[in-house]
């Protein structure tokens, strides 16, 4: 098979340059773009700095991820709901680079109205095509009227993921941190708890997302000490603090 003919020198500037202002433009680091793009960052790196030629085909995988030309002289590209970045405030993030969140998990945390009670369901997160962003739903909660939906933002400077509710200016939010090799994810999540009569009340605690599918026979709602899933489900929600994804400071 003939080797694929690097581009000339003159191309390769301008592209160089174009790819150096979209960065810029997007404020994409140059890891993520390798990342979204799946190239390595040290072929970017020498490209971009004029040490090697971009290939064709690396130029090609930029331009679907960035869903614009780079290369003098072509047509704008089309914009599928799939390479297109969401917003700045929630990441910058494609599709491709983030595909692997995508699923149903139970969810675990601490149940606020018994104390050493566990509260478990399920949490859908999902690519939001219209608006080209994930985002994510709640279900089989014991207390459906507070069942909460929202966005994810997975920004690349701090490596963490949050699940972001946000209604007329009332937010709760969840904190995760990097997904373990199984793709579970552990963290914090900051809410508002139903106190006495109207009265609402700050709270957090740790929590733990596990893919649905790791899990045979799922059981939602509040558990207590002495039922059959309770020790299974104790173990995995306590490394969100053995495992240091979150600290308690007093």
């Amino acid at each position: 098979m003939r080797e694929e003919r690097p581009l000339q020198r003159g191309e390769n500037e301008e592209i160089a340059r174009r790819l150096r202002e979209e960065l810029a433009r997007r404020r994409i680091s140059r890891q993520a773009l390798a990342d979204m793009a799946r190239i390595s960052l040290s072929t970017l790196e020498k490209a971009l700095s004029g040490s090697r030629p971009f290939s064709l085909a690396t130029v090609v995988r930029i331009e679907d991820v960035l869903g614009s030309s780079l290369r003098p002289g072509t047509a704008a590209l089309p914009m599928p709901t799939d390479t297109l970045l969401a917003p700045t405030h929630m990441g910058s993030y494609s599709r491709p680079a983030v595909r692997w969140i995508e699923g149903a998990y139970l969810t675990l945390r601490p149940a606020f109205s018994q104390p050493g009670a566990l509260y478990a369901y399920r949490t859908e997160i999902f690519w939001n095509s219209a608006d080209a962003h994930l985002g994510f739903t709640e279900s089989e909660r014991a207390d459906r009227t507070f069942t909460q939906a929202g966005y994810v933002s997975m920004p690349n400077l701090s490596g963490h993921t949050y699940l972001v509710t946000s209604e007329e200016g009332q937010y709760r939010l969840i904190m995760l941190g990097r997904g373990t090799r199984e793709r579970r994810m552990f963290g914090l999540l900051s809410t508002l708890q139903a106190g006495p009569g109207s009265q609402l009340l700050p709270v957090a605690s740790p929590i733990a997302l596990v893919p649905l599918e790791q899990i045979e026979a799922p059981h939602f709602g509040i558990l207590v000490a002495g039922e059959e899933q309770y020790a299974p489900y104790r173990q995995i929600l306590d490394q969100a603090v053995s495992s240091d994804f979150c600290r308690w400071h007093p």
